[in-house]
Formats: C-alpha cells, sequence, structure tokens
C-alpha cells in the first residue's frame, strides 16, 4: 500500500518535536511519558482481552555468543570449592550438593535484541524528554531522569497486533518499505479491531519470518514505521509501539532525521518502544484464534540508570 494522505515533508517532521510534544502534559516532573495513558481502568480492560488462556513469547531469545558474553562456573561438588572449609556447613559436609552459575554481559540496543527503550535512550539538541538535560545521565550511574526504573512495576496494557504484511498479502515487508496510518486502518478494518488508548500497538513487517528462514539480516535498510504514523499513534493515545524491526523505516526519507520515530517519539512524545520483536507466533495464535487483541505484560529489569532493558513481552490471548 501507498500512502494516501500526503506524506510530511522533512519540515514537518521537524515541527512534531513540536506539535506532537508531550512536555508538560502530566506534569513538568512527569517520567512516564505515553505510559500515563495506561490507566487502572485501561488494566483492567487488557484483563478482559484474555478469552482463550494462551500465551506466547513475543521476544528472540538471546544467543551466545552473537548477543551476549557469557562465562559459566561449574563447581560439581561444593564441597571441593576452595575455601568451602571456611564457608557455612552446606559447604563443606554436603558431599552431594553442586552448582553452576554465569555472568553475562548484553548490549541490547541495537537490531537483534528484543529490548524497550525509555525516554532517557534518546536526546535532540543536547535534550530529553519533559526538557531535561542529556547531563543527567552519567557514564558512572546512568539516568537520572526517565531510566528504564520508572517503568518498575511493569508495562501490563492491552496489545494489538497489526499484521501489515498480512494486509498487503506479502510474506513480509521489503527493505525500506515504511508502513503508513492507512495501512494501520486498513489492518484494524480487516482484523475487526481497533487501536484506543492506552494500547500497545505491535506492528509486523514479517522481518521475523525473514530471520527464523534465513537467520539474522544485516545492512542498514529496513522495513518499519514510516514518520508520517507518528500524529496518529499521538491521537490514538498509544502508550507504547513495538515491531519486528528497531522501529524506523530506513531510510526515512528524511536527511536531517534519520530515525524520526525514536527521535519524536523518544524526546518530544516520551513513547516508548519495544524494539526486536519476534512476533511470528503471536501473528500465527491470532489468525488461529481471529483475535488480533490481547493482554500484553512487560517487565524490564529494574537495572538501575538504564536506558532500556532486554525483555520478554508475554502476549496472553
Amino acid at each position: 500500500m501507498t500512502a494516501k494522505r500526503p506524506v510530511p515533508t522533512q519540515d514537518d517532521v521537524l515541527g512534531y518535536f513540536d506539535t506532537l510534544s508531550n512536555w508538560g502534559r502530566w506534569g513538568d516532573d512527569d517520567e512516564f511519558g505515553t505510559l500515563n495513558h495506561i490507566t487502572d481502568d485501561v488494566r483492567l480492560a487488557a484483563a478482559r482481552s484474555v478469552r482463550h488462556g494462551r500465551s506466547v513469547s513475543c521476544a528472540w531469545e538471546v544467543a551466545v555468543p552473537e548477543d551476549m558474553e557469557r562465562s559459566t562456573t561449574t563447581c560439581p561438588c561444593a564441597a571441593d570449592m576452595p575455601g568451602a572449609e571456611h564457608m557455612p556447613a552446606l559447604f563443606h559436609r554436603d558431599r552431594r550438593w553442586g552448582f553452576s552459575n554465569e555472568r553475562l554481559g548484553i548490549m541490547f540496543h541495537g537490531n537483534t535484541i528484543t529490548h524497550v527503550d525509555s525516554p532517557c535512550h534518546l536526546f535532540w539538541d543536547g535534550t530529553m524528554y519533559n526538557g531535561r538535560s542529556h547531563s543527567l545521565v552519567d557514564a558512572a550511574t546512568g539516568s537520572a531522569w526517565a531510566a528504564v526504573t520508572t517503568a518498575a512495576n511493569g508495562i501490563v496494557t492491552r496489545g494489538v497486533l497489526l499484521d501489515v504484511a498480512r494486509v498487503r498479502d506479502v510474506p513480509w515487508l521489503e527493505p525500506g518499505q515504511g508502513v503508513f496510518p492507512d495501512d494501520l486502518e486498513e489492518a484494524e478494518r480487516r482484523q475487526g479491531v481497533r487501536v484506543r488508548s492506552g494500547d500497545a500497538v505491535l506492528l509486523r513487517t514479517g522481518r521475523g519470518r525473514v530471520r527464523h528462514e534465513a537467520g539474522e539480516v544485516g545492512g542498514v535498510t529496513q522495513a518499519g514505521w514510516h514518520a508520517s504514523c507518528l500524529p496518529w499513534l499521538r491521537e490514538r493515545e498509544v502508550a507504547l509501539i513495538g515491531a519486528d524491526t528497531p522501529q524506523d523505516v530506513a531510510p526515512s526519507g528524511y536527511d536531517d532525521v534519520l530515525m524520526p520515530v525514536h527521535a519524536v517519539g523518544l524526546v518530544a512524545m516520551g513513547l516508548w518502544l519495544l524494539d526486536n520483536c519476534d512476533l511470528e507466533e503471536c501473528a500465527t495464535m491470532a489468525a488461529e484464534l481471529g483475535q488480533w487483541d490481547f493482554h500484553l505484560a512487560v517487565a524490564p529489569v529494574r537495572f538501575a540508570g538504564a536506558t532500556g532493558s532486554p525483555v520478554n513481552p508475554i502476549a496472553t490471548f
């Protein structure tokens, strides 16, 4: 599908930093951004989306060693461990007891690991969401503003899967193909669902199918949200967006705004992002059940001061 509505110019997109801004909307000290749309009533309504009791993960497995540095320690018998005699009796008396553990190192931002971006992840002109300076992000302690711990109680809401690849009747969108508001509304129409305030909208381009069939897809060109979707997302009061790509269509079509969904979304709107989902099983289940909305639970790890977190989003139908 091509856009029927006028495609915004670069000046229009740059203007989104003002016209779509949520700065001050929920107070000058607000760090939640669009998560404010998830009210108690929204969570209760999300619970009513569970009609079959079937759950599915929307995350990729974090692979070793591609995505993660890993150091594993194995001790078959704890009593033989150096210094065990100075530890509690459990260690040096019980010779049947052993253990293994590991130290993990992950760079989760990027194009492969499923993760959530909190608003402090991006700056524009040195400023982040709600007008705070980039200087609040310290190299040693992380961010003192709008860090992922803002969502420590979890992101629990109704999720809506918009399967644009299915709507366009293709296995996947080709790299560089953008998704426009007309695509979103056509998906709503065909799937019999409508995005409402507080929802999390998950966009399927089919990139997950490519990854499953051909392995990791490299390069800087990708399908994804076009910048023209940003006013639509604000109008619908969407709390969180996700995609089976790193969100933005690339190239964006704008020389001066390489990642407008990230930049305008995080900085101006305080829109939380869920990057690199695996939506294939979710789409299969939705089609099988004829149900495109579900209860979505996203639980970031409480990394103090972190700009995001690897997550395992769970959709329950």
